[in-house]
């Protein structure tokens, strides 16, 4: 507890060590003075302008009890004292009822009490992040980045994300203050002009919603690692120069999606480089004569996109062959552990399982590699397969399939093979349908990962309440499904679902929620806890999962696991008798050497 002696101590301290520098001078001492609070007004141009009600309370009975421990920094101007630091302490005490207030009178410039004031704020740890952000701004006409980190004791790459927020318009910034917004999302709708945020904010609406910003972020910016072009040539669009140290390049911003992450975010830029790549990959194959293959199939060549790439190419003189017209062989990766553990990471494999997955694999790999390296001696030549969206491309080894030349009106062929064209009336309402129900899947695929998305960014996991049956049929669903492997399905659960023939999946979802018992649920979990151990170098004395798997099993067999412990601690007395005679042997022959 501090007490009114040791107070008066550090007061005196004070004084005695107040002498400093001021803009390179040496100060006079600086007193502390009891000033008068009618006296202390303060300042109309402090940049913090929110203060946390409850904070202040807690910090008013502080000072009720102990008084300002910290005195508060004033100027003189026009008869008053106007505060440069401190009036949290300053409005603190006048909610405690106190007459005056310890003070540090200081003389100085207009500029550098605005500075002074925002480099105080700023070292606190609880500044709003918009009033950080501006102030930063503030002292950025001033200070370069790095100066600035140095000064706050912050990282280079935070000082430039709070300058990007400082971007952000009115409207958003309400919604950062009082903490619908994330700063990162504030961030990332600061790195459009104002009129593009307007936008943002009027398409919107009046609520907030974090999902529908960040899809339209997502429309808006692009990933620089999947480009179709070289992002540090400067020569292909000569005025926009090199994306790698372009100032739209949010890795140029501040990290802003992550560590050295390259977004860009001036889609008009990016669709132009886009747009010259491919044209000069069209040149590449009229001049070098390499197929230059478009990744569309016959049965989606009908399609308005696909249509306008196909024109482009036949435009410039090309002979356009799609995927069905052609035989591709691209150079194989070599598979690796790693790749084999993610590709079968819900499959109940041993380590054993997985290394025979890795020798089949690298036996298709060897088999590959030896088709690719001979492809030119086959009849195979240079070709490029390029995706009709981005534009990624990858050079790969072509062979035209031959066709009779009745191909096209034999309607023997498999009707998704065929064009709309040469098809009759009643196999285009066919082909019509079966793209309308392809169209609803990719749909339906969007949609749920677009839910998913957007519930990922909300607090579903910090929900407090208990877990509706609902939740606990989809846990269970997906632990069969993802955990479960074929041969325990049938043994444990084989009335599990019903015949999934007979009914949709929807259908298969809600009889198992007509006829869910909290004993399915409850099976599953004690599957799961026998699956999940952990062998090797791991027991039920030295990892987390094993020892408490060993402790919920206490409860149902006690004595058989007493049993085991018993023969193995057995074993183990009398295997220690044994070392415990050796080492005393070894113990007497040690001491005969010595004497």
């Amino acid at each position: 507890m501090t007490t009114k002696a040791s107070t008066t101590k550090k007061r005196s301290r004070t004084k005695a060590t107040a002498k400093k520098e001021v803009n390179g001078k040496k100060s006079s001492v600086l007193q502390i003075q009891n000033l008068p609070l009618g006296k202390i007004k303060p300042d109309l141009e402090q940049p913090r302008k929110t203060f946390n009600e409850d904070a202040l309370q807690q910090l008013s009975e502080s000072i009720e009890k102990y008084s300002v421990l910290q005195p508060i920094t004033v100027r003189q101007l026009n008869g008053y004292y106007v505060i440069v630091i401190g009036e949290r302490r300053y409005r603190a005490s006048k909610m405690a009822g106190k007459k005056t207030i310890p003070c540090i009178v200081r003389t100085y410039e207009n500029n550098d009490v605005l500075e002074v004031q925002i480099i105080e704020n700023l070292q606190r740890q609880d500044v709003e992040p918009t009033e950080e952000a501006e102030a930063i701004a503030y002292l950025s006409e001033k200070y370069a980045p790095i100066d600035i980190a140095k000064r706050l004791g912050r990282t280079d790459n935070f000082i430039r994300q709070r300058l990007k927020l400082a971007g952000l318009i009115d409207g958003f910034k309400h919604f950062v203050r009082n903490g619908e917004m994330t700063i990162s999302l504030g961030v990332g709708v600061a790195l459009f002009e104002p009129e593009e945020q307007q936008m943002m904010l009027e398409t919107m609406g009046e609520d907030f919603n974090a999902h529908q910003i960040n899809r339209m972020i997502k429309d808006q910016t692009y990933d620089l690692e999947k480009a179709s072009f070289d992002v540090a040539d400067k020569k292909l669009v000569p005025k926009a120069g090199s994306c790698v140290e372009c100032p739209f390049n949010a890795a140029n911003q501040g990290n802003l999606f992550g560590e050295g992450k390259m977004v860009c975010t001036k889609s008009a830029c990016f669709e132009t480089k886009k747009s010259k790549s491919f044209l000069n990959l069209i040149e590449k194959s009229k001049k070098e004569n390499i197929f230059l293959i478009p990744e569309i199939r016959q049965y989606w060549a009908d399609d308005e996109s696909n249509q306008l790439i196909i024109s482009q190419l036949e435009k410039n003189g090309l002979k356009v062959y799609l995927l069905d017209d052609v035989e591709i062989i691209e150079n194989p990766i070599e598979p690796t552990i790693e790749v084999i553990k993610i590709e079968y990471q819900h499959y109940d494999y041993s380590e054993e399982q997985l290394k025979a997955e890795l020798e089949e694999a690298k036996q298709d790999y060897d088999e590959e590699f030896v088709k690719y390296n001979s492809a030119k001696e086959n009849g195979f030549k240079d070709g490029i397969v390029f995706h009709p969206d981005s534009y990624q491309h990858k050079e790969v080894f072509v062979k035209i399939v031959e066709k009779s030349k009745n191909d096209s009106m034999d309607y023997s062929a498999p009707l998704a093979d065929r064009k709309m064209a040469d098809c009759t009336p009643e196999e285009q309402i066919v082909k019509i349908n079966e793209r309308e129900i392809r169209k609803k899947q990719i749909e339906n695929n969007k949609q749920f990962e677009e839910v998913v998305d957007m519930i990922r960014e909300t607090k579903y996991i910090d929900t407090k309440k208990t877990l509706s049956t609902d939740e606990m049929v989809a846990f269970s669903i997906s632990l069969f499904e993802n955990n479960v492997d074929y041969m325990s399905q049938q043994k444990y659960f084989s009335k599990f679902l019903v015949d999934t023939s007979k009914v949709t999946k929807v259908e298969m979802v809600e009889n198992f929620k007509k006829n869910f018992k909290k004993e399915i649920f409850h099976k599953l979990i004690r599957y799961m806890l026998t699956k999940q151990v952990h062998f090797g170098e791991s027991n039920h004395v030295n990892n987390l999962t094993n020892i408490s798997f060993y402790n919920a099993m206490q409860v149902y067999y006690k004595s058989k696991i007493a049993g085991i412990e018993k023969e193995y601690a057995e074993k183990r007395d009398k295997r220690e008798a044994r070392l415990k005679e050796r080492i005393t042997v070894l113990e007497k022959q040690i001491q005969e050497l010595n004497d």
